[in-house]
């Protein structure tokens, strides 16, 4: 019982050291669970979200939309759970200028369901549900009218006829039909789109630069009103997804067998079937047309044929009656008056030549009948030349019916395909990442700070160890008393490491996100598996270092503890071999520098403390500095044109006679821009038409004109580089790269996602879902987006070559023999606010689909997010410190309690102790800081490039000013930490200090 009295006694006089410890384990625990538990939370609530609205697993799209055939074939995939055939269409209105917006018909089979915010679900037609961010731009509520008109545009498969599917399934002869929508609206309820959770009401803006919207609003509207038979994409469930979570790995394999198996046979067999249906279309029109050509030009023949028997008749009627009179004439000047008789009672017979002849003659005489016979004449001159013309149409249409319809091509997606999804689980990737790593280092500093602290405790004991010992206590018994005092700090900081953990922290994150996403159904959750694994490390590093340090005294025998220690040898140090400063120091500055250089565990713990903490602050400071720049160096340096309009096809020549006609360019380079896919070669099947997968990119691929390669440079700066660990290195001269035939130039955002180099192959997908292997002739600086630029000739040689993958898919000859060049990039003159405007005023114009003013984008982009996270790290690292820097004085100060009575007794005032002291710790701190500031941008570095988010890449950059506020930090926090140690200095009793120990 006094054992566990002078136990209890020993840690009541020690609570300094347990608080430390306890603080220690605390900020370790939170910053462990902390981060882990608020993505977590994120993670589930949001798959909990998805599960319930049913946001599909796949979604199969089509160049000439789907038929029953398709979907029939796609519910006999294995592992296929439910598919929803979806109509929508694309629709203008005018909202401070023209807007567009998706028509999406809600689905019965329970696959992307909007979420009710407000009001009421839609059930008749003309009545739609509608975003809060429609309900915020346009000022309209509930019940509000809109008149929407359908886009001009139509496809090229709104008449095509169905017939038997490759399924073997007979489906109705007759016209598909492109979906139609009412046009007079009426909002009827305010709802969350599942494919966009981004918050409109918070500052969702900032991620505007990832956006993949091609619409400005989506409207939900029921199957009541809406005509037509072709789908424009199929939505899937994939059995077992549901008990998994969409964000594990788990689940993207069991999508990936679906896909695959999709990909494998489905595709191909319905792709030729679609093909083959539009084919047999073609062919049934022109068979149609030519009957109904046929039958016109035989009615027109029997018209022509009636009027010119008609004709004839008249002219045979008078040739007739000018026979018979000149037969009476001959007979009336003959001799016998009866044979006259005779002549007069009957028609002479005339020889053909002689009727042909009196035929001409009448008709050459009648104005009229000349007149007639013309009009006959040319109608059948003219029906013969509108039969030939018809009939070499229809002709050549036979001909160019293979040719002019493209081969249908599907594109299989998954969730990673959603804009929306693909940011949100890269934001939270990203901060996960972050919180995997800090926790290393403040594990690395409880179990030096413990080592310390507990090294202390057992060195003042030493005589009451060899007095237990010598008594016979064992020397684990003895040792329990200071592992049950490490062992009960751990678990009481841990435990409040783990409130602060599972409840403040992710409260923080949570807020933070929520700014940007909508999260229904958000709750916090503490994992316990996870909670006792981060108390079990931070005890496990704790009680080590407290065996360490008692077995260091507690090998020594009885006698040998009982004895006071013998005081640590003097020596020379290095600086004393420097006479020229040697011998300039004072007294007090000798005493230091011997001190200091003497205890090199203390140098090493003080030093090595103090680093890891500002070495903390730098990271978390150089993450922030990172993306605080990421605008300006893309935008302003990176990208010198000022603006980029892109176009659809055929308004390409329209966008850039616009564009001239305004007069604002003062040099310009057309180019031809395409989304697609950058795969490392033989990293997956290669498949076009999959994305999303693992190890494949989302790219802009830009095409330049052959003639004008040169001029790239003076659009974008172009420099080729490599990475290394402290962020960018090797960044090669401005200019010295160019775009060349031999291969194509990789973004470094999508290079580094993808581990791709100079000379690597990799497999680009075009904008027409067509694949070819590529040589990457460099790397090029870029930071925000994933471009990859190649020359018209090597597109050329990549997309309509036979060797190329898929060439069966690829454009025909006469389409492939130019590009069309859809898009511009351009300077301007004026001020960046000029630019904005204009660039929004372009935006306006019919031709227009997209204009984006680099000025805009330099100052609007933000990532709000990761500052949160990097605020609440620089914190944390700050409270670290301040918990260090306190341990290690509080320990100092136990160390020398001896020393500190002898220079009270030599005369020493307390203001000159607390100098002599505090002199040392400052000295110390101003090491730990000078060697953390590096190892700071070390690991910030190495950190800041784990980071791989879609299109994007953090070019490391540490500003002064945030040196400079982490040196400040750590010295002020050295600072406050002399407040609460003066006093501690001031109440030493120099009669008791300097009492014998033995």
């Amino acid at each position: 019982m006094a054992f566990v009295k002078d136990m209890l006694r020993m840690w009541a006089h020690s609570w300094k050291r347990f608080i430390s410890i306890a603080m220690i384990t605390l900020l370790g625990v939170a910053v462990l669970t902390g981060i882990y538990a608020g993505c977590r939370d994120a993670f589930r609530s949001t798959d909990r979200f998805f599960d319930a609205q049913g946001l599909h697993d796949v979604q199969v799209l089509s160049t000439a939309g789907l038929s029953n055939g398709d979907i029939a074939a796609l519910r006999k995939v294995n592992g296929v759970a439910k598919v929803q055939a979806e109509r929508s269409q694309e629709v203008t209105f005018d909202l401070d200028g023209r807007k567009s917006a998706t028509m999406q018909e809600i689905g019965t089979n329970g696959i992307d369901q909007p979420y009710l915010q407000e009001g009421r679900m839609p059930k008749k037609a003309g009545e739609i549900a509608v975003t809060r961010k429609f309900i915020r731009d346009s000022g309209k509520r509930i019940g509000s009218r809109l008149t929407v008109t359908p886009e001009s545009a139509s496809s090229d498969t709104s008449d095509t006829n169905d017939t038997n599917g490759a399924d073997g399934t007979n489906e109705t002869n007759g016209t598909d039909e492109a979906p139609s929508f009412p046009t007079k609206l009426t909002i009827v309820g305010v709802v969350l789109d599942p494919q966009n959770l981004s918050n409109p009401d918070g500052y969702s803006a900032m991620t505007s630069f990832r956006s993949t919207a091609t619409t400005d609003y989506t409207f939900f509207a029921p199957s009541d009103g809406v005509t037509g038979t072709l789908y424009t994409s199929a939505t899937l469930l994939v059995k077992g997804t549901a008990a998994e979570s969409t964000f594990d790995e788990s689940y993207e394999n069991t999508v990936k067998q679906v896909t695959d198996r999709i990909d494998g046979t489905v595709k191909t067999d319905r792709q030729k079937a679609r093909r083959q249906e539009l084919l047999d279309a073609g062919n049934k029109k022109i068979v149609d047309a030519r009957a109904e050509a046929d039958k016109k030009f035989a009615d027109a023949q029997s018209q022509i044929d009636a009027n010119r028997q008609q004709f004839n008749q008249q002219v045979d009627q008078i040739v007739s009656m000018q026979a018979g009179a000149a037969a009476a004439g001959a007979a009336t000047n003959g001799a016998n008056a009866g044979a006259a008789a005779a002549a007069g009672a009957t028609t002479p017979q005339l020889d053909e030549t002689t009727r042909e002849t009196m035929r001409e003659t009448i008709i050459a005489a009648s104005p009229e009948l000349t007149q007639a016979k013309q009009q006959l004449d040319q109608a059948q001159s003219q029906l013969n030349e509108q039969k030939a013309s018809i009939e070499q149409t229809l002709k050549t249409k036979e001909n160019e019916l293979k040719t002019s319809i493209p081969q249908v091509r599907w594109y299989v997606q998954d969730r990673q395909s959603l804009g929306g999804f693909s940011a949100l689980k890269s934001d939270l990737d990203s901060i996960q990442s972050l919180g995997n790593a800090f926790p290393i280092v403040f594990l690395l500093v409880a179990v030096m700070m413990s080592l310390t602290a507990m090294a202390r405790m057992v060195e003042e004991d030493r005589s009451l160890i060899g007095t237990y010992v010598g008594l016979g206590y064992g020397r684990l018994a003895v040792a329990s008393r200071y592992l049950l005092f490490a062992l009960l700090a751990c678990l009481i900081g841990g435990g409040l490491g783990l409130i602060a953990g599972f409840l403040g922290i992710p409260a923080f994150l949570l807020v933070v996100l929520q700014g940007m996403y909508v999260m229904p159904g958000l709750r916090l959750e503490y994992d316990w598996l996870y909670g006792s694994l981060g108390i079990a490390l931070f005890v496990v590093g704790v009680l080590a270092a407290t065996i360490y340090a008692c077995v260091q005294e507690m090998r020594q025998t009885p006698a040998a503890l009982l004895r006071p220690k013998a005081p640590r040898a003097g020596s020379r140090i290095l600086l004393e071999r420097i006479r020229p400063v040697w011998n300039r120091m004072g007294f007090l500055g000798k005493v230091t520098a011997r001190n200091i250089f003497r205890f090199k565990s203390r140098l090493i713990m003080t030093v090595g403390g103090v680093a890891g903490c500002t070495a903390l602050i730098v990271c978390g400071l150089a993450i922030n500095d990172t993306v605080a720049d990421l605008g300006i160096k893309q935008y302003r340096d990176i990208y010198q044109y000022d603006l980029m309009v892109v176009s659809d096809d055929s308004d390409a020549s329209a966008m850039r006679t616009k564009v001239a006609s305004d007069g604002r360019v003062t040099s310009s380079l057309d180019v031809r821009i395409e989304s697609g896919d950058l795969t490392v070669a033989g990293s997956g099947d290669g498949d076009s038409g999959k994305t999303g997968s693992s190890g494949s990119e989302s790219i802009q691929l830009v095409a330049v004109p052959e003639k004008h390669l040169s001029d790239l440079g003076e659009m974008v700066t172009l420099q080729p580089v490599s990475s290394g660990i402290l962020g960018t290195s090797g960044v090669g001269k401005t200019g010295s790269l160019k775009l060349d035939d031999d291969g194509v130039i990789v973004a470094q955002s999508a290079a580094s996602a993808l581990g791709v180099k100079a000379g690597s192959k990799v497999r680009l997908t075009n904008g027409d879902g067509v694949q070819a292997t590529a040589k990457v002739s460099a790397v090029n600086r870029n930071l925000i987006g994933s471009d990859v630029y190649v020359s018209e000739t090597y597109y050329a040689k990549l997309f309509d070559s036979k060797d190329a993958k898929n060439t069966k898919n690829s454009k025909s000859s006469e389409d492939s023999e130019a590009l069309t060049w859809n898009a511009m990039l351009a300077k301007l003159s004026g001020s960046d606010t000029s630019q904005t405007d204009y660039a929004e005023s372009l935006e306006e114009d019919n031709s227009v689909m997209k204009a984006v003013s680099c000025a805009h984008m330099a100052d609007s982009f933000k990532f709000d997010l990761m500052g949160a996270v990097v605020a609440l790290i620089v914190a944390l690292a700050g409270g670290l410190a301040l918990v260090v820097l306190f341990t290690l004085a509080n320990t100092n100060v136990s160390e020398r309690v001896r020393e500190m009575a002898t220079l009270k007794v030599l005369g020493f005032f307390d203001r000159e102790v607390h100098h002599y002291v505090n002199r040392e710790m400052m000295i110390l701190t101003v090491m730990g800081v000078i060697l953390g500031l590096p190892l700071g941008r070390l690991v910030g570095g190495m950190l800041t490039m784990a980071l791989n988010m879609p299109s994007l890449y953090f070019e490391v950059e540490v500003k002064p000013l945030s040196y400079v506020i982490a040196a400040v930090a750590t010295m002020a926090f050295a600072l406050l930490v002399q407040l609460f140690v003066n006093p501690v200095l001031d109440r030493i009793d120099p009669i008791s200090s300097l009492k014998s120990v033995e």
